[in-house]
């Protein structure tokens, strides 16, 4: 299938964005084409505050997962109990002890160019959380999720607290529809199949 998304092979980097049509779709397979060969329970962990517009991406994710029902993916970090820069250390030393062997999927919101907003990048490698407003945060995940909520540059504090919650509300919703298709989809005995084809003409 030709999933109308951009895929940079230097990183092995997907980038898709919430509008598409297919987004969703597009996060299961690319989580999918990361986490084929291992085996679950499959760890997401979804960091952030609700005190924040901008930095509730990962919460919101974590909480429209907890309302679905997920028979190979733990989810860590919701609005009631979020993962932030207070709790972080501790929280991922826990998780670390409860799940040694699953692969960690980091879930966080991140700032970019203007005309990158709404773009949800899937990759390889863990995610800096904090990094946009200077925290020295230790890295989380062997795999991350991230998606532009605004603008970087200027006052990134700022810029944070300022955000739409449409903006955060919709692409959480996609996020999350996409990690309950990969949940959905790796409960079953997957068939051979061509390999996930992305479109590099954007």
């Amino acid at each position: 299938m030709n999933l109308q998304s951009r895929f940079f092979k230097k990183n092995q980097e997907f980038r898709v964005s919430h509008k598409e049509k297919l987004a969703s779709y597009t996060i299961c397979e690319t989580l999918h084409h990361f986490l084929m060969e291992s085996s679950p329970p499959y760890v997401f962990i979804c960091i952030g505050t609700d005190r924040s517009t901008g930095d509730s991406l990962g919460p919101l994710v974590g909480t429209f997962l907890k309302d679905k029902h997920l028979k190979n993916t733990k989810v860590y970090g919701t609005l009631d109990n979020p993962i932030h820069a207070m709790n972080l250390v501790d929280t991922l030393a826990n998780i670390k002890e409860i799940h040694p062997n699953s692969p960690f999927v980091a879930i966080d919101a991140c700032l970019g160019k203007s005309n990158s907003i709404g773009d949800i990048i899937t990759k390889k490698g863990p995610v800096m959380p904090g990094a946009a407003v200077k925290k020295d945060l230790p890295a989380v995940g062997d795999y991350q999720m991230t998606g532009i909520v605004n603008v970087s540059g200027y006052m990134e504090y700022m810029v944070l607290q300022s955000t739409r919650l449409s903006i955060i509300m919709q692409m959480a919703k996609v996020m999350s529809d996409g990690i309950y298709m990969f949940d959905r989809q790796s409960t079953m005995p997957r068939k051979e199949e061509a390999p996930l084809t992305i479109d590099v003409s954007q």
